[in-house]
Order: structure tokens, then sequence, then C-alpha cells
């Protein structure tokens, strides 16, 4: 007995672990390095927000199924029993009867058709709309991803392409350090000389801390957008050379209020407060309906004889309602929905408005980000140049150790504001495509 006890636990142990080994093959993720398009595509399946809208639409879906639902016939079906008491007595003449049984039961089958009804008019003409509706909502939880997501790694590029720069400088910053050090222990400077470069070196590394304790944090607000494990980890890499030759192609597009989703989303709004109005409307409409129905009645003394004998009745025939007075209500509620058909108008005159200044907004920054990116690569090469010269010069003796900490100072601060400059650029160039609702995904 023991013997199967443990055999048994072994078993169930062996099993549990295999599933939680294929749950965990199951998981997808991102592995080795990847680019911008592979996150975007991972993105784009595992993002929670994508996911939420996805499972949104399928309610959604499951809800005006449910609606138009009514104009298919309803069949339902009801029993009933009941043991009476005291019975009927009625006088008829001069004698009195008792009318009943003891026992009674009844087993009832309808089925009811609807003819004519506005709840299901309405429910048949908007389900175009909402299923639209729906449909727009995911592509907007899409557009917000992508440039969520394209925003997260270009600050991750930024961080990396930062701690690119400051690793090439503290190069140079280790070789000016010992050289002026080996300077001042030959006589040929004093000590400040080799005191400042070990100052400018300290701080340069403390920047490369700051930036590289950076990386985890961002790292996990990327996976948090995305939907991927935390615990799995991956690198990205981008072309930026191909990346400035992209912008350098790049031309604004003319703006085309459909091609937001927003302002779509808003059509379709406005298409559901007219057929609203007309709903309401069609409150003055009668109502008519088709049914159907067989009842099997059982009565009798005696508890035990009561199923062996029905007395079925059944009927067919048509309900009609017609509404006469409500109390002012329909027109109240036809009004109101006239007023959110006007409502409707002036937010969609709003919302043009708000895009038409998004865009000129989104324009203007990129066209000033590219400006100022082009002039900060000119001011960036003009620095490499001057520390170039001034290099050569303390080497020969011309200039003092404190011209060539300017230099180099000037050079680093330089490259990082080209590189910012530059990553500014991408990201007004996509402020820019979402403006004019051209986000790819």
């Amino acid at each position: 007995m023991t013997y199967s006890k443990q055999s048994l636990l072994l078993g169930l142990g062996l099993f549990l672990l295999t599933v939680k080994v294929l749950a965990q093959e199951d998981v997808p993720k991102l592995e080795g390095t990847v680019g911008l398009q592979e996150v975007l595509d991972y993105a784009l399946v595992q993002s929670p927000s994508i996911r939420q809208a996805q499972i949104d639409e399928q309610i959604g879906d499951r809800e005006i199924k449910a609606n138009i639902a009514g104009w298919y016939p309803q069949i339902t079906a009801s029993a009933a029993g009941a043991y009476n008491i005291k019975l009927q007595t009625s006088a008829i003449g001069d004698q009195l009867i008792t009318f009943g049984q003891p026992y009674n039961s009844n087993v009832l089958l309808q089925v009811d058709q609807s003819l004519f009804n506005r709840d299901q008019l309405f429910a048949s003409r908007t389900s175009k709309y909402y299923r639209n509706q729906l449909e727009e909502v995911i592509e907007n939880a899409k557009i917000n991803t992508v440039v969520d997501v394209t925003k997260a790694f270009y600050d991750i590029l930024l961080s990396e392409e930062e701690l690119k720069i400051i690793d090439e400088n503290l190069q140079r910053l280790e070789k000016q350090y010992k050289d002026a050090r080996t300077r001042y222990e030959t006589g040929l400077v004093d000590k400040t000389d080799y005191q400042r470069a070990f100052i400018t070196l300290t701080n340069s590394k403390s920047s490369r801390n700051r930036v590289m304790n950076s990386f985890d944090a961002k790292y996990s607000y990327l996976k948090q957008l995305i939907g991927h494990p935390d615990s799995l980890d991956f690198e990205i890499t981008f072309d930026v050379k191909g990346a400035v030759e992209d912008i350098a192609q790049d031309a604004a597009d003319p703006l085309m209020l459909e091609n937001r989703v927003e302002y779509r989303l808003m059509q379709t709004q406005q298409s559901l407060n007219e057929i609203q109005t007309a709903y309401e409307k069609w409150n003055y409409l009668p109502q008519l309906s088709a049914y159907y129905r067989y009842n099997w009645m059982y009565f009798n003394q005696n508890f035990s004889d009561l199923y062996n004998q029905s007395y079925p009745t059944s009927a067919v025939g048509l309900n009609l309602s017609i509404p006469i007075f409500q109390g002012g209500k329909r027109v109240h509620r036809v009004k109101a929905a006239e007023l959110q058909v006007e409502r409707g108008k002036i937010d969609l005159e709003n919302l043009t408005n708000q895009i038409n200044t998004q865009y000129d907004a989104a324009l203007a920054s990129y066209n000033s980000s590219l400006y100022e990116w082009e002039i900060i690569r000119e001011n960036m090469e003009m620095a490499e140049n001057v520390y170039d010269i001034i290099k050569m010069q303390y080497d020969e003796g011309v200039k003092a150790y404190v011209d060539l900490v300017v230099a180099e100072t000037d050079l680093q601060t330089a490259q990082i504001n080209h590189i910012n400059a530059f990553y500014q650029v991408l990201l007004s160039k996509l402020d820019l495509d979402q403006a004019l609702g051209t986000i790819n995904y």
C-alpha cells in the first residue's frame, strides 16, 4: 500500500512538472538581440492593452448577437401544480355544485415570434456600427501601443548611444590622465594637470555609472508595455545610419482627418446618435408579435393518478400593443436624442480643430528638431576639429592642460547634444506620424 502511494505521488509530481514545463514553453519571448520591428510585432500580439481591447471586442460581439437574437423564435416551457384545500362551490338553481379536483397540474409550451419591435429594429440597425466601433477601438489601442513602445525603445537606444560616447571619452581621458601623471613625475608640469585629469576622469566614470544604472528600469518599462516576462532578457539594436538616411528622405504628408482613428470613432458614435433619435421616434409605433401555446392540463381526485390522463389545450394568436399616452415621456426622449446629435456635431468640430492644432504643433516641432539637429551636428564636427587641434598643441607644449580639458568637455557635450537632437528628431517624426494618422502596425 505504501509503495502504491509513493508511486502515485511520484507520477503526480512528474505530471505537474511536465505541465509546468510545457506552460513555460508556450510563453512567447524575445531572445538575443532584437530590432524595433521585432519588438513591435511582439507587442501587437502580447501587449496587455491590445489583448484587453480584443477581449472587449469579443464581449461586444456576443452582446450584439444576444440583442439580435430577439428576432428568432423564443421558446419557453413552464410547469405548475397545486393541491386545492377547499374547492370552489357555486349555487346553480337550488343546488350547490362543487367545481374542480383536489389535485391539478399543467405543463405549458409557448413559442413567441416578434414581428415588429422597435428594440429589435434598433439592435439590427446599430449592429454594424457597434462592430465598427469595436474594431476602431482595437486599432486605436494598436496605434497607442506602437507609439509608446517605440518611444520606450528610443529611450533605451539614447542611453546606449550616450554610453558609447562616454566610453570613447573615457579611453581618451584615461590616456590623458596617464600622460599628465607621467609628465608630472618627470618634472615637465606641475601636479594640477594630472589632478584636473583625475577629476575629469572621475566625473566621466560617474556619468557612465548613472547611465548604466538606468538600463534595468528602462528595459522593465519596455517589457511592461509589450507584455514580455520580466524574468526573460533580451537586447535591442537599431540601424542609426539607416534612420539618418530615412530622415533625409522624409516629407510631410497632407493631413486627412479620415486617417485619424479618433475621428472615425466619433463619426461612428454620431451615426449611433442619429439612429438613437430614430429609435426614440419609433416609440409611437405599435409592437406586434405572434404566439403559439400548447398546455397539458392534469387534474384528479388522487395524487397518484394525477398524470394518468391529460386534457390539452392549444392556441395560436397575435399580440398588438399600441402606445397611446405616456405623460409626454416620448416627446422628451426624442428631443434629448436630437440634442445629443447636435452635441455630436459640436464634438466633431472640436475634434477637427484639435487634430489640426496637433498636426500644426507636430509639424512645427519636427521641422524645428530637424533644423536643430543639423546645426548641432555641425557644432559636433567643429568640436571634434577643435579638440584634435588643441590636443596636438598640448602634446607639443603650446597649449595648457586646462585648454585640453575645456576642449574635451566641449566635445563630449557636443556629442551628447548631437545624439539627443537626433533622437528628438525621431520622436518628433513619430508624433507627426501619429498626428497624420499614418502610424504603421
